[in-house]
């Protein structure tokens, strides 16, 4: 008769285990996640375009230093002539990840300088892109540069004026236009041929004869500014030192490739002043080169 007595305890305790166990089925949808796939389904940034870095020395043609370099070709000793055409490397631990070579040649004019230099980065966050990464280290650039404000172009000052036009009040219906003033206004609306460069009136097919100067005297048009048709983005750097010298310096970014090409000029003389247009055209035409080499 004991022994009876444990049945219904018995009985009790597996219904309770199954319950138990159905609501635990119930409570799981089909949809939840099987172990291990949130780790491939989470969303992981994509690599960078580049994985290594060209050689910097041999990425500059001798055409191109002759242009940069003047007095390059004058070199009296042939072994002085090729080292000063090879360029010197930079030291760097991983030619992968950064590598530059400068160049530095002396002639009776002054010193000229060139560096470029190359910069991949590799982002190690998984949320984060390597251009992602490459971008934001080309914005600190640009901040560190601290460009100038862009001035309105000429073509927008123009376009301001023509707005002011035609808000003018029309001549009422029924009165006759003064003859004595038509002159003057037509004047005052149009170039005289004989007017002065500023002028928008004898500007070219460029908008202006001449860049209106900024408050350092450098027409706005040679001004440190962002450029475009470079890369993904790209600036110039343009800046005179105490003792004349003359420093243009391009940066670009290509994907997660930041290219960086310095330009130096030191004159002999203090009393000379390093052109800021030719030095500008030269980095920038040496910047483009670069650019479709990597989009090669």
């Amino acid at each position: 008769m004991q022994r009876k007595a444990y049945v219904p305890v018995v009985a009790v305790l597996l219904a309770a285990l199954l319950a138990a166990c159905t609501a635990s089925d119930d409570s799981s949808s089909p949809e939840d996640p099987k172990p291990g796939e949130a780790t491939t389904s989470a969303t992981v940034a994509q690599p960078g375009r580049y994985d290594t870095l060209p050689e910097p020395c041999g990425s500059v043609d001798d055409t191109t230093l002759d242009t940069l370099l003047p007095g390059i070709r004058q070199l009296p000793d042939a072994t002085q002539r090729k080292q000063a055409y090879e360029g010197q490397a930079t030291q760097t631990y991983d030619t992968d990840s950064k590598a530059g070579c400068r160049w530095k040649v002396e002639s009776t004019d002054g010193t000229h300088y060139l560096f470029v230099d190359f910069e991949r980065f590799v982002s190690w966050d998984n949320a984060v892109s390597d251009d992602s990464k490459a971008q934001e280290v080309y914005g600190g650039k640009v901040e560190a540069a601290d460009l100038p404000e862009p001035t309105p172009t000429d073509s927008e000052e123009e376009s301001e004026g023509t707005d002011e036009e035609t808000d003018e009040p029309g001549t009422p219906e029924g009165t006759t236009a003064d003859p004595s003033a038509t002159p003057s206004t037509s004047a005052s609306r149009s170039a005289s041929p004989s007017g002065s460069s500023g002028s928008s009136g004898s500007s070219g097919s460029s908008g202006s004869a001449s860049p209106s100067p900024s408050a350092s005297g450098t027409p706005s048009s040679l001004q440190p500014r962002t450029l475009d048709g470079l890369g993904a983005e790209a600036f110039l750097d343009d800046a005179l030192g105490t003792s004349k010298q003359r420093t243009v310096t391009v940066v670009f970014r290509t994907s997660n490739v930041i290219v960086t090409v310095q330009y130096e000029e030191q004159p002999a003389t203090t009393t000379v002043v390093p052109d800021s247009e030719e030095m500008q055209d030269r980095a920038g035409n040496l910047a483009e080169r670069l650019a479709e080499a990597f989009d090669d």
